[in-house]
């Protein structure tokens, strides 16, 4: 019985670590598709000014900041942070930086949840930032991957330390 076992923790094993190879795509594939996201939903705001000031205005419900300030902030964030998160520049701040922003857009926009927030945060309501959030939450336990200017800067970083 213990060569069967045996053989089937080796395989495993052996298993996991060719795994390893999907990790830097996979990341590279979740910055990807949160900082589209992002970048989408900002280039909609760019476009449409009046219509940004109205929904900050009127729908959204953005907490201490006064609509005008949100309105812009909220496109300026939308416009530069997809960038730092795509190219995984700064990529774990910026991460944690969306990750919390997009915790604020699912609360400051009630019609997310019709059913209530609860409801609706174990339910199918606001599916699209459940995703995002998660995917934020990879890149922040993991880091940006290999595939990175992140990694590339940590590679020249480490080089430069041990030609001194």
């Amino acid at each position: 019985m213990k060569p069967e076992i045996d053989r089937c923790v080796s395989l495993y094993d052996r298993l996991s670590a060719s795994l390893v190879r999907v990790d830097p795509p996979t990341l590279l594939m979740m910055r990807l598709w949160v900082a589209l996201a992002f970048w989408r939903a900002g280039v909609v705001k760019f476009d449409d000014p009046s219509g940004t000031a109205m929904l900050f205005s009127t729908v959204y419900r953005v907490p201490v900041l006064p609509p005008p300030v949100a309105a812009f902030l909220g496109t300026s964030v939308e416009l530069i942070t997809p960038w730092l998160l795509g190219f995984g520049l700064l990529a774990r701040p910026t991460a944690a930086f969306l990750f919390v922003y997009n915790v604020i857009a699912v609360i400051s926009y009630p019609d997310l949840w019709p059913h209530g927030f609860w409801h609706g945060l174990v339910g199918n309501d606001f599916l699209d930032h459940k995703v995002w959030a998660i995917m934020l939450l990879a890149v922040i336990a993991r880091g940006p991957g290999t595939f990175s200017i992140d990694a590339v800067l940590r590679h020249l970083f480490v080089r430069a330390r041990r030609a001194r």
